[in-house]
């Protein structure tokens, strides 16, 4: 009897968007511009790298897949945003947040990966420089792209079959702006100690991979505190400063959301964080890798204006 009594949910209502009387639109052009800047921002940088044969060693290889990835990493989730800011319905069926969850959670653990694999390039060619060319040659600069890929998408693919077997009987308002493993798991009608196990390992791959990669930009800024000349130091810094950047920008947000444990924040703060790693981070990503880098805005521009660089190369 009781068993009959329980009703199977098929959707979720997400309630950390305004109503649409309450001034969703206010917030639709301003995301909406956002994501069109990201997403020409990143195939800009994305087919500037490519196009351009002086951009061709692992570093910027490695930059034009990030920006490609971040591409997908927002289509993920602002796209069903902004359907939502304009909807008076704000829900999404099972298997459409299922979906989410595993494309967002998965592109976001590539870009961990391959921030990780930048991080230990740019230490390779700034603390070992006269070996770098041997070691990072075109095949392990594919191989390791290619598995920061292939552990994004494996790592969480047992979470998402085993959550898909758990019983939703009710409530389904989703206190998020997008479908995420805390708040969906507080709805499942199972034991909420897996609840916590989820967070520690989750942290855990947080914590170890932002340690990796701490651990070798400090050892990079060692280094170049020791350049005796101040140009060599400059020229030195201006190759890692923008990945120090992205790192920080990307895994400080991310720090905020998920190694919280028992703290709990507020709905607006809840909100607030999500956007920043999942819509802000992604937007001064293409600001950073652009005017911190002269190659980048030489090949943007020749991208952009080709005859005219032609122009001013052959005066």
């Amino acid at each position: 009897m009781e068993g009959a009594n329980l009703s199977e949910v098929t959707e979720f209502l997400f309630t950390g968007f305004p109503k649409l009387q309450d001034g969703g639109l206010l917030y639709f052009f301003p995301l909406l511009s956002i994501y069109t800047f990201i997403v020409i921002g990143n195939l800009l940088i994305f087919f500037a790298v490519r196009m351009d044969t002086h951009l061709h060693n692992p570093m910027y290889n490695f930059i034009s897949i990030f920006s490609f990835l971040e591409i997908w990493y927002t289509t993920a989730t602002i796209p069903k945003m902004l359907s939502n800011l304009i909807s008076s319905q704000k829900t999404i069926s099972f298997i459409g947040c299922l979906l989410q969850m595993y494309f967002f959670h998965s592109l976001g653990n590539t870009e961990g990966a391959l921030l990780t694999v930048m991080a230990i390039d740019r230490y390779l060619a700034i603390c070992n420089p006269l070996r770098y060319p041997t070691i990072m040659t075109p095949r392990l600069c594919t191989q390791l792209s290619a598995g920061s890929c292939v552990f994004g998408f494996l790592i969480l693919l047992p979470k998402i079959v085993w959550i898909s077997t758990l019983p939703f009987c009710g409530p389904n308002q989703i206190h998020q702006i997008f479908c995420d493993f805390t708040p969906l798991l507080h709805l499942a009608c199972t034991d909420a100690s897996m609840i916590l196990v989820q967070d520690v390992v989750h942290a855990l791959a947080i914590l170890i991979t932002g340690l990796i990669i701490s651990v070798s930009y400090i050892r990079i800024v060692i280094v170049i505190l020791g350049i005796p000349s101040a140009e060599g130091r400059k020229k030195a810094f201006s190759t890692c400063a923008a990945h120090i950047a992205v790192f920080l920008l990307f895994f400080g947000s991310v720090a905020l959301m998920y190694l919280r444990f028992s703290a709990t924040y507020t709905p607006f703060w809840d909100a607030a964080i999500a956007l920043t790693f999942s819509v802000l981070a992604p937007f001064f990503n293409p600001i950073i890798y652009s005017l911190r880098n002269k190659d980048t805005k030489d090949a943007i521009k020749k991208l952009l204006c080709p005859q005219k660089v032609f122009n001013v190369r052959g005066r």
